[in-house]
């Protein structure tokens, strides 16, 4: 195997590590920390995953009634200044 093979090797193992962990559900991510901890790992590493099994279950988002975002719009009112929308013509 040449230097290069495995050069390519390595950032293609890369590329697909994170994009399977970036696109997973949160639980699928979850259980893989949960047993990535177990092994004797750097502190920095270790503490990235710790925060990713803490990780609450998704009420962040604003996508339901639950969201903080519009839990905080509900609670206060939010006066909309709408304004009107130029349209400019085109140059011929």
């Amino acid at each position: 195997m040449t230097l290069q093979a495995l050069i390519v090797l390595l950032v293609v193992t890369g590329c697909f590590g994170y994009a399977a962990w970036t696109l997973s559900p949160q639980v699928a991510r979850r259980i893989v920390a949960k047993s990535l901890l177990r092994l004797p790992l750097h502190a920095l590493l270790r503490q990235n995953l710790e925060r990713v099994v803490r990780a609450c279950g998704g009420c962040h988002c604003s996508g339901c009634d639950q969201g903080l975002i519009k839990r905080d719009l509900q609670q206060k009112a939010v006066a909309s200044s709408a304004q009107p929308l130029p349209f400019y013509p085109r140059k011929r």
